[in-house]
């Protein structure tokens, strides 16, 4: 695997744990919505804050990600495209070297 798709992974993962933390505690607030002390409500109401404002950059964060995959999709598409020849010949040299280093082991 490479860095790439590790780095993807680790991102997916990362966004995952983001939206179940964001599920919990909005369930959380909704479960605690009986208590009426006034700094349990301040509290309540920075809670709520943080979290609808962790919910949006996570919706902003989560568009960039899948921006810059697509325009990186796009520019290799393109040079691609554009290169068929020097595409190969690097594909060929890494199974080359892949080859010769799984050979070795």
């Amino acid at each position: 695997m490479d860095t790439t798709q590790q780095g993807t992974d680790v991102r997916n993962r990362l966004v995952n744990d983001l939206k179940l933390v964001i599920k919990d505690a909005e369930e959380l607030l909704r479960s605690s919505g009986q208590q009426v002390d006034v700094g349990y409500q301040a509290a309540r109401a920075k809670f709520e804050s943080t979290v609808s404002n962790a919910k949006s950059g996570l919706t902003s964060l989560q568009g960039n990600v899948f921006a810059n995959s697509r325009e990186a999709l796009a520019n290799t598409n393109q040079y691609v495209q554009e290169h068929p020849w020097q595409s190969v010949s690097v594909g060929a040299l890494a199974g080359l070297v892949l080859g010769m280093w799984l050979g070795r082991r």
